[in-house]
C-alpha cells in the first residue's frame, strides 16, 4: 500500500535576492537554493534537491539547522541556459514524501561578445572596436566637429540579445545607450556622442573610445579594444575641462 504525506505543500525553493531577474554564468559557478523552515522540521529529516525532475543536492538535518533556512548547491554541469524548474523532496521518518511546490528560473550563460578570455581581465578581444569616419580618425576632433558630436557605430556582435545595456566609454567619461530592442539584433547600432559628452571629457592626444554590454541577467562583456582620437587641440570652445575646473574648485575650497 502506498503512503502518503499529510503534510501541505511546501513552500517553493528561493534563490537569492540578486538572481531574480535570471542566473548568469558567474552566478551558475556556485549557485546555491534555499529550503525555508517547514512545519514540523525536525533532526533527521532528509532534503532532497531536484533542478528540472533530475536530483542534484540532499541534506540530513541535524538539530541545528531545525527552524533555519537550509541551503544546497546546484552543480554547475545540471546547469544550461534556458528556463528550469527546481523544486525538492523532504523525507520524515513514520511519513511518506513532502513534495514542495516548484520554483521556475531563467538562465543565460551566453555572454554578450562570446566567453572573454581568462587571460585580460578587462578587455573582450571578440568585440569589434568601435567604428569612427575615416576622417575623424585621421584628423582627430576638431573645434566645428565637437559642435556638431561625434557619430559612431557598434557592429552586431555575438549572443547579442533583446534588453543588452550597452556602455560607451568617451575617454573617463561613460555614456548608457538605449537598451537593445529585438528589432536592433543582428544589426549596427548607431550612436551620436553629444558635444557635451566631449567637453567634459576635455582635450586628449590620446583618447580611448570603447564600450561594453551587460545583458538582462548581469553577463558582462567586458570592454571592447578601444579606438584612440586626438580630442581638440587649443581650441576656445573646449576652454578648461570640466574635470580640471572641478579639481580647480576643490582646491580654492581646502
Amino acid at each position: 500500500m502506498t503512503r502518503t504525506s499529510h503534510t501541505p505543500e511546501l513552500a517553493a525553493p528561493t534563490l537569492a535576492p540578486a538572481q531574480k531577474t535570471g542566473i548568469n554564468l558567474t552566478a551558475a559557478a556556485h549557485l546555491l537554493v534555499d529550503v525555508s523552515p517547514y512545519p514540523d522540521m525536525d533532526s533527521g529529516d532528509l532534503i532532497e534537491l531536484f533542478w528540472n525532475k533530475c536530483y542534484v543536492a540532499s541534506r540530513v538535518l541535524t538539530s541545528e539547522d531545525v527552524g533555519m533556512a537550509v541551503s544546497l548547491r546546484v552543480p554547475e554541469s545540471f546547469i544550461a541556459s534556458g528556463t528550469a524548474r527546481v523544486h525538492y523532496r523532504v523525507m520524515q521518518v513514520g511519513q511518506g514524501p513532502a513534495l514542495s511546490a516548484a520554483t521556475r528560473v531563467q538562465v543565460k550563460l551566453d555572454c554578450p561578445g562570446g566567453q572573454p578570455s581568462a587571460l585580460s581581465a578587462d578587455e573582450n578581444q571578440q568585440l569589434a572596436p568601435v567604428t569612427i569616419p575615416d576622417a575623424i580618425r585621421r584628423q582627430g576632433v576638431n573645434p566645428n566637429q565637437i559642435k556638431r558630436g561625434v557619430p559612431l557605430t557598434i557592429e552586431p556582435y555575438l549572443n547579442m540579445a533583446e534588453d543588452d545595456a550597452i556602455t560607451l566609454r568617451w575617454g573617463d567619461v561613460r555614456m548608457d545607450l538605449a537598451p537593445v530592442t529585438a528589432a536592433d539584433i543582428g544589426l549596427p547600432i548607431q550612436v551620436w556622442v553629444p558635444p557635451a559628452v566631449i567637453v567634459e571629457a576635455g582635450e586628449d592626444l590620446r583618447l580611448d573610445v570603447t564600450y561594453c554590454v551587460i545583458d538582462r541577467v548581469g553577463n558582462n562583456s567586458r570592454w571592447a579594444p578601444p579606438r584612440t582620437l586626438k580630442i581638440g587641440c587649443v581650441n576656445p570652445y573646449l576652454k578648461v575641462p570640466l574635470r580640471q575646473e572641478l579639481k580647480a574648485a576643490e582646491s580654492r575650497k581646502a
